[in-house]
């Protein structure tokens, strides 16, 4: 995107750049030995905190070069002279720029054989660009320029030149240069008439009026938001960001007649590898058409994908890159921004994506790294539109809510993390503590286990139904899959439960075992399911939520450890003890007596019923704050635009 006259939009322009001026007393006491690397991507000396500013009159000064065309990989002279001839100036810095977006330095500048010029290594490239070593008064520089290898185009040179400490000139233009093959001869250029009107560059450069850099964006809205609801679609994450013009990424799309044009946009400071906007017959990702802005050394870079949502995957094989045309681009400041155009219909693996005649969800991403050949996550952000629109039709866009989703995961993580795991302890070891305590006519730890199970069948049962009306159709993979298991398995449980055999049934231990095996399968099911639920690129999770569902599976075993442990030990006391009992009873009465002392046993605690009381307060506490954090990342994802990562 060509930017405004504004600083900001000529640090992407083709110029030469000026620092030496930033300490200027007067010109003997200038930087001697020339700008330093700091300022490649700056075009304005802030002479006393920017209270002089560039001559806005016709520059006496020009940037000439020996032909108007030149080969791949060969050599150009590049003067910079005084009109009239002898004109002494003092400071100066010259590079090469791509005459079109998005405007990256170009080729190298050959050392002086005197030791008169300075490389310099800017936009991490080697001598491709040059200014004085030494600030005493010259009426001449002459350079060698050497065209790359592997570019064909135009591009500009542009000089800042410095007279005297108040009088310098920023974005000195040459004529355009055309980089052509090889085998085609340079032409001469003619020598050109002096300038009659104020130096511009090409694309054009007007000195602004100057604006302190952290007032830059105050001073000028982004020009992306113009038209936005009037003449063109928009949409960005967060949800909202248009109106307020704050979006960490943005799309645009503007339809005259069969022309479409996509603009795509990162915010500042969030560090994008790439931005992208897909074409989606529904709110979520796979089989979508989508077009990716990419810098690669130094510039801006188009692509189209199809993605897939399982495994995750933004293919570009499978999309002709022809059907797109990259017709602006621009890197300043890390905000990567491109303009496209697309084709009205594209036929991609027998699919058709008709722009004209289609309603499609827009579907805008960002991440902050790259595959080989591919975007890497949306780790920045992802945000579908609510609804599928005709892109001609222009309207205000909102995004699409994941409450449900949320809502699902919530659900589930309260249900097998927090209500499971805890009633599965009280069943299992708590049978003989709190004896003669009840709730409700039955045992306390069947009252809490009852309670707790009945929660999780509620939220499972609740979480499957919403995950249904969201997706609105099946969708298989592995979390689906087990999901499904566990759901079946959940279901099934307290139906179970209401014909279970009476206590001195013959088929009572049947049903403990079957009613052990499929509550603990159901368990360990639902963590597997929470764990493949990490991947799921609708799910938003981020990766290192793995280590913390691994923190809770260690938590749990070792509770059930310590458990088993003390349970052991219990028995193990409770043993001696009724033989010590039973040895000490030498009376006729044995047998009655032993009949006493077994039902005051019954009447009792099993021992360290203390330890496991202030144990299970423990696991308690610590089950809590796992799920608090896990349902946290549910409800914010992605969690990375909450610290300080997006």
């Amino acid at each position: 995107m060509t930017q405004p006259p504004t600083i900001r939009g000529w640090m992407a322009l083709p110029a030469a750049l000026l620092l030496a001026l930033a300490t200027w007393p007067h010109l003997s006491q200038s930087l001697p030995q020339g700008a330093p690397e700091t300022v490649c991507d700056t075009m304005l000396p802030f002479h006393s905190g920017g209270s002089v500013l560039p001559q806005s009159s016709v520059s006496p000064f020009r940037v000439e070069t020996s032909a108007s065309t030149v080969g791949q990989g060969q050599t150009l002279r590049v003067d910079l002279t005084g009109v009239p001839a002898g004109l002494n100036f003092g400071g100066y810095m010259i590079q090469a720029r791509n005459r079109n977006p998005p405007y990256q330095i170009i080729g190298q500048f050959g050392p002086a054989r005197d030791g008169t010029i300075k490389l310099m290594n800017c936009e991490n490239s080697v001598n491709n660009s040059a200014t004085h070593s030494n600030a005493g008064p010259k009426p001449q520089v002459l350079l060698e320029w050497q065209s790359p290898v592997d570019f064909l185009g135009e591009v500009v040179f542009n000089a800042t030149v410095a007279q005297s400490y108040s009088e310098f000139w920023v974005g000195v233009p040459s004529q355009p240069v055309q980089i052509v093959r090889r085998d085609v001869s340079a032409v001469p250029l003619p020598t050109p008439a002096p300038p009659a009107s104020t130096g511009t560059t090409r694309p054009p450069y007007v000195p602004p009026n100057y604006v302190a850099p952290s007032n830059v964006a105050a001073a000028s809205a982004d020009p992306i938001y113009n038209g936005c609801g009037q003449s063109k679609n928009c949409f960005g994450f967060p949800n909202g960001c248009v109106s307020s013009k704050t979006c960490t990424s943005i799309a645009a799309v503007t339809v005259r007649g069969d022309v479409y044009e996509f603009e795509i946009q990162s915010g500042k400071g969030t560090n994008a590898a790439y931005v992208a906007v897909g074409l989606s017959d529904d709110e979520r990702m796979g089989d979508d058409l989508t077009t990716e802005c990419v810098p690669e050394n130094g510039r801006v870079n188009l692509y189209s994908s199809l993605t897939s949502a399982s495994p995750y995957a933004a293919v570009r094989s499978s999309v002709s890159q022809n059907s797109a045309r990259l017709l602006d681009a621009s890197l300043v400041d890390g905000v990567i921004y491109c303009r496209v155009q697309r084709d009205a219909q594209t036929t991609v693996q027998g699919r058709s994506f008709d722009l004209r005649n289609g309603k499609y969800h827009l579907l805008v991403a960002s991440g902050s790294s790259l595959k080989e050949n591919s975007v890497g996550y949306h780790d920045i952000g992802r945000l579908p539109s609510a609804k599928a629109i005709n892109l001609a039709e222009v309207q205000d866009l909102e995004g699409s809510s994941k409450l449900l989703v949320q809502l699902h995961g919530a659900f589930m993580i309260a249900a097998w993390i927090g209500t499971t795991s805890l009633g599965i302890i009280f069943a299992r070891y708590f049978k003989q503590t709190w004896v003669g305590s009840q709730s409700c006519g039955k045992d306390q730890w069947f009252a809490w286990h009852r309670l707790l199970m009945v929660t999780t069948w509620s939220l499972t049962i609740a979480a499957y139904v919403l995950i249904w009306v969201e997706l609105k159709r099946a969708v298989w993979h592995a979390h689906s899959i087990i999901g499904l298991i566990t759901v079946i398995l959940c279901f099934i449980q307290p139906i179970g439960a209401l014909f279970r055999p009476g206590p001195n049934d013959k088929k009572r231990p049947y049903f403990n075992w079957g009613h052990w095996l499929g509550g603990n399968l159901a368990h360990i099911l639902g963590i597997v399911t929470i764990f493949f639920s990490v991947k799921l690129p609708k799910a938003e999770l981020p990766e290192w939520m793995d280590w913390i569902l691994v923190s809770f599976v260690v938590v749990h075993v070792l509770v059930h450890l310590v458990f088993s442990v003390a349970g052991m030990a219990s028995e193990r006391h409770q043993s001696q003890r009724a033989n010590t009992f039973q040895m000490g009873d030498i009376s006729h009465h044995h047998q009655h007596a032993m009949r006493n002392g077994m039902s005051m046993e019954r009447k009792m605690d099993a021992p360290y019923g203390a330890m496991r009381k202030g144990l299970l307060g423990v696991y308690a506490v610590v089950l809590a704050l796992f799920v608090v954090v896990l349902i946290l990342l549910v409800v914010l994802a992605p969690i990375e635009q909450f610290l300080g990562k997006s």
